[in-house]
């Protein structure tokens, strides 16, 4: 699931001294009995593949789309669902890969049924899930569901799995579900080491590739373990829309950065962008942390009905080229100084992503320095400004037409490129605001 076999062996940590015992048990085998060492090791490996990872073949990037708990809660119905996924095409957050219509808690009616299944509410689900994976399907778009590893979900409204993880597979699949967020309200006590698996296990029995998305609040550190059981793990309790619950959230997640990459990620709760609790700069903040964490972009506001800076926030398509970008490396704190702090990580073709983040109360000038975001001192780079603000101010018609269509052939006002950068790169933020740079050596 990690692609190369190198891959896997450069992130899998102590399972490296499993492979290269049991390649060299089997290499001495192979000498008694004329079989290829080549084949041995190709063997082996696979063999550790298929022992620690995920089979499904999820989640190369970041997974994007939408879930309904931040702002709707449990006030959901198909409705809203179908709607959600008609915005998702016309507002164009589709054509920019954002896929998933996540349905969170308060879904199912309290009770299974007599054989014992999960089951819609029929006051707000009335058609039932199937009917609306099907529509959902036929705008292109994929389906996700919730459910929980205890007796209950989190509302405490419907049943969770525990106890009935292959059967609730079973009907996930046979609805066309393509994600699962797998809570962990209402359990018995034990670890989520041991009841997150049967779900996972279950999943791939079921013979249908569901993303699965643990979150157990990162209560034991999933993302030392949950690489072989989901695509997602949650490194944090939940968000809130504020800003101190922003900026702990990404502290906390930054820790495990090392432990990220295809096909397993990082997962600091959904976005709140949008919802109203923060400023425009503070959701700038937001949205480019978690695209440069390589956390899921999962939308938690009112797609429908989004307003002021929220749909270009959402929608900066080199932002989000960051977040998926195919080498999978998750970005890092690299550098603090007191609230002024720069964040970095490596790109695909050579290439840095940098956020300067000012979270001090006042106005301050952040410097990245090149030995601080493992670039040679000596590299000379195009720096590309992700958010550069676009306006309409003062200008003729036919320039604001460029401006807002991006006409083939013509220079993006909305982004700029300083070239040939020696050394460092600066900027003067004002308070909780950022700047986010692709910086490419020439």
């Amino acid at each position: 699931m990690f692609g190369s076999a190198s891959g896997f062996m450069a992130n899998s940590g102590g399972r490296v001294i499993i492979a290269a015992t049991c390649i060299l048990l089997l290499s001495t085998a192979a000498s008694a009995h004329q079989i290829s060492r080549r084949s041995v090791v190709n063997l082996t490996l696979r063999y550790e593949v298929q022992k620690y990872l995920v089979e499904n073949g999820l989640g190369r990037t970041p997974p994007m789309g939408w879930n309904s708990w931040n702002h709707f809660h449990c006030h959901i119905d198909e409705k809203l669902i179908k709607e959600t996924a008609d915005a998702m095409i016309s507002t164009g957050l589709s054509s920019l890969g954002y896929q998933y219509i996540n349905i969170d808690d308060c879904w199912g009616e309290l009770n299974r049924d007599s054989e014992g299944n999960l089951v819609a509410k029929a006051s707000t689900f009335p058609s039932g899930i199937k009917a609306l994976t099907d529509y959902v399907h036929s705008k292109g778009l994929k389906l996700g569901i919730y459910s929980d590893a205890g007796t209950q979900t989190c509302s405490k409204t419907m049943p969770g799995s525990l106890g009935h993880e292959e059967q609730d597979a079973k009907t996930f699949e046979s609805w066309g579900i393509d994600y699962l967020k797998y809570d962990n309200c209402n359990n018995p006590g034990t670890s989520p080491k041991e009841r997150y698996p049967i779900m996972s296990k279950a999943l791939l029995k079921s013979g249908r590739p569901i993303f699965f998305s643990l979150c157990e609040w990162g209560e034991e550190d999933p993302a030392t373990w949950a690489s072989s059981i989901g695509n997602s793990w949650r490194t944090t309790a939940d968000i809130s829309d504020n800003w101190n619950s922003m900026t702990s959230r990404a502290d906390q997640n930054d820790r495990w950065a090392s432990y990220a990459g295809p096909g397993g990620w990082n997962d600091p709760d959904m976005l709140e962008v949008g919802n109203g609790g923060m400023t425009t700069e503070e959701y700038r903040s937001h949205f480019s942390i978690w695209a440069l964490a390589k956390a899921p972009l999962l939308i938690g506001c009112d797609i429908r009905a989004m307003e002021n800076a929220t749909p270009d926030l959402l929608s900066n398509k080199e932002v989000i080229d960051v977040n998926q970008d195919k080498l999978g490396v998750q970005g890092k704190k690299v550098k603090r100084d007191g609230d002024l702090e720069v964040w970095a990580g490596p790109l695909s073709g050579g290439r840095v992503a940098v956020v300067l983040w000012n979270r001090s109360s006042s106005r301050a000038t952040i410097t990245a320095h090149w030995s601080d975001i493992g670039l040679s001192p000596t590299t000379v780079v195009d720096a590309r400004d992700l958010w550069r603000v676009r306006t309409t101010a003062n200008v003729t018609p036919l320039i604001e037409f460029i401006i807002l269509t991006d006409v083939p052939n013509c220079p993006n006002l909305q982004h700029s490129t300083q070239a040939s950068v020696k050394g460092q790169i600066s900027a003067d933020l004002d308070s909780h605001a950022c700047k986010m740079y692709v910086l490419t050596p020439k």
